[in-house]
This record gives structure tokens, sequence and C-alpha cells, in this order.
């Protein structure tokens, strides 16, 4: 049986909450103000909470902001259990005010009982058109797109020919597949560049890490060159995100396992190819889990460089929750550089306790959007987000009045 076969269109489902999928309100709000003042402010909003809808957990966030400013944010709703294998769909959310409001939750990727995951966006800001990659039983690719702001989205289509390459480009018998999560990006070039790991075997490891890239707005795929692979340094390379720095290039950080407890650092002049041997930023402390990176702004632009980067700063030892080495997965964590991720002299914690996935974006007025797991089920063994929630505040906040975004 084909796994496209399985795959319906998109349709509206309501959560069990009625009043929480209708209408989402702000909470924990911290001086509160004006997207577009200099006057400091942060408020959370739940979005997505454990066991609405029947689903046992929520996770992997993704958000992306349109040309046109709606917010849309998509995770994974794991039905029957927390693992990466079991019946897993995909929902979005979108909201048209500036994450004041949300609209009920729409189920967009059912793929019968197995996993529909991984969502990822790439908006081109040159465009209306909005893609959201993901793949199924981590065996096939698919995407998606929205040219009316995430209202409506097409029919699947299979790029899954892609990943085909690297079998017979570089002979990696891959038989576990993963694209993101989070966000793709869009080049100088107008390429559009998305993230991807594979693995042969459904542990998910050993894993090696790489992109697919589309030069005519997402019509075809190609496979970029492996970033990195399994090695004694580089054990089990896998989820990593992307961000173009001023000088054109591309800059990956990478998820390994390695028990430095640290970002893999990897550049390339074009997203493809020609990668950097990737080395490890010890001021990027990472308890092996997914992170978040975005720009803020850029100098070629003519305003400043600056670069976000977020994920669980926790680098204590004491409490490994997983046989492969993982810390437990807490003090979310926002960094600001200012010199395209050469240093973070910035930092803020978002969530002190349990906190996971995250991911990213940024409004044309300078609000920083962060969608992110938070709090957990189950604290004595593997991580299981009880919510997904947006946290939304600006410059100000981040560095306590120093950078207003000017």
């Amino acid at each position: 049986m084909q796994t496209s076969d399985r795959i319906p269109q998109a349709f509206p489902i309501l959560f069990s909450v009625i009043a929480c999928l209708l209408v989402s309100q702000p909470i924990l709000a911290e001086n509160a103000g004006e997207s577009g003042s200099s006057e400091s402010f942060f408020d959370q909003t739940p979005l997505f909470n454990a066991g609405e809808g029947g689903y046992r957990t929520y996770r992997i966030p993704a958000i992306t902001i349109t040309r046109k400013g709606a917010i849309i944010v998509a995770c994974s709703g794991r039905l029957d259990g927390h693992g990466d294998w079991v019946d897993i769909d995909t929902f979005i959310r979108r909201s048209s005010d500036g994450g004041k409001t949300w609209e009920p939750a729409q189920l967009i990727n059912n793929a019968d009982k197995v996993p529909a995951e991984n969502p990822t966006f790439i908006t081109d800001p040159a465009s209306d058109t909005i893609l959201m990659l993901y793949e199924v039983n981590y065996a096939r690719a698919y995407l998606r797109h929205s040219s009316d702001e995430g209202a409506t989205w097409s029919e699947p289509v299979e790029i899954t020919y892609a990943f085909d390459v690297y079998r017979t480009r570089d002979h990696y018998d891959w038989h576990v597949i993963a694209i993101g999560p989070g966000h793709g990006i869009v080049l100088d070039s107008g390429r559009y560049l998305a993230s991807i790991w594979l693995s042969p075997d459904h542990s998910h490891r050993p894993s090696v890490s790489s992109t697919i890239y589309s030069d005519d707005q997402g019509q075809t795929w190609q496979a970029g060159q492996i970033i990195v692979g399994t090695t004694d340094q580089t054990p089990n390379p896998s989820e990593h995100q992307l961000v173009q720095l001023d000088d054109g290039r591309v800059m990956s950080t990478i998820r390994s396992e390695s028990k430095k407890y640290c970002r893999l650092i990897s550049y390339s002049d074009d997203g493809a190819n020609g990668w950097s041997t990737p080395r490890f930023d010890e001021d990027l402390a990472d308890p092996i889990c997914m992170a978040s990176i975005v720009r803020y702004s850029r100098a070629a632009n003519g305003g400043k460089n600056r670069i976000l980067f977020c994920n669980p700063d926790n680098r204590d030892q004491g409490h490994q929750i997983t046989k492969w080495g993982g810390l437990d997965r807490r003090n979310l964590t926002v960094r600001l550089s200012h010199d395209e991720g050469q240093s973070w002299p910035v930092s803020k914690v978002i969530e002190p306790g349990p906190s996971g996935y995250s991911d990213m974006a940024v409004a044309g007025d300078g609000t920083i959007y962060l969608f992110y797991e938070r709090s957990a089920l189950n604290e004595l063994g593997a991580f299981i987000p009880g919510t997904l929630t947006l946290a939304r505040f600006n410059l100000a906040w981040l560095t306590d009045g120093a950078d207003n975004g000017d």
C-alpha cells in the first residue's frame, strides 16, 4: 500500500476543550506593550495541551510568519503514545492579529496509524507561497503549499526522489528519513533550503545530516552533500537548523550524541555543497535535543547583524534520561549574537523547568515568536511535553533594555 494513498484532504477538527480552541488568550504578561514600541514585553499562550482531542501529547513545534503577517504554527499530535513510531498526525493553528487570538486547530496530515511527522515550513518573503515539508513513516517525503496565508493547503506532492539520490550518489542505504523540524530558509539567490537527516536503522542510529534544496520555488528538489556523519567524534548527528550569514554563507547548528554536550557548527557557501569540517561550539550547551536558530536583522539590509538561538541550556550530567546519554531537557534559553554566531553574549531563560524542542520566527515589527515544548508529563523518564506554548517578546525584554532593535 502506497503511503500517499492514505493521506486525506485537510479538514478541521475541534478538541475537547472548545473554548480553548476558539480563542486562546495570552497569559503571564510582563510589561506588556505594543509590538512596535521600545517598551519591554513578554507573554505566553498555550496552544496545544496534552490530552486534548484524545491525543496523548503534542510535540515537534514549527512556526512561520507570512508576508502579510499571519502567524502559523504546526505540530505533531501523538495519538496513542509518545514515541517516534506511534500514530502521529500533523496539526496547524493560525493567528491574524499578532498572536492575540487563534483559530481552531486544523488537522492537516493523517497517515493512517503511522507517523506523519516533522512539519517544516519554508515561507518565501518575496511571494505569498508557504511550503510545509514533512515525512510519513520516516520513509516518504512530501510537501504541501498554501497561497492564502495557510487557510487552505494543496494536496500532498511526494518528493522522496530527492532522498533516493543518497542511495544512488552516496551509496547510503537509508531506511529512515526526516526533515527539519521547524523551518527551512530562502537564500538571497532564491534557493529554498531545508535541513534533513537520514539513518539506515529504525533506531535512528547511526545517522547523517544533510540538506535538500530547490532552485525553482519548490517545484523540484535536489539532495545536498552530507554535512556530517557518525564518527567517534560526532556520533549520530541528526536534527539541525540553518541560517544565512551576512556574507552569504549558510551556517548549520547540528544536534549530535557527543558527550561534549554542545552543538556542532558547519558552514557552506550555498547551503548544499562544500560544508566545512564541523566544530563544537562550547558556548552552545546541548543536552542532546533539537535547537532553533533564526536571523533577527542583517547589516546588509541597513540594520545590525543579529541572530537568535534557542535550546534547553542544560549540561548537568547528573541525570541522563536516555540510554544514549540524553540529559534532562530544561532551562530553555534564548541567546543573541551580534557577530554572526561567533559568540553569544546575551542570553535569557524562557523556561527554567522542563522544556524541549522549539522554533522561532520574527515579525516585521521586530516581535519575536517562540513556539516550544513546555512542562513534562513524566519527569522521571523520556521527555513528554504537557503543552506547546507560544512565547511573544521583543529585543528590549531579551536584552533588559540594552537593545531596542533600532
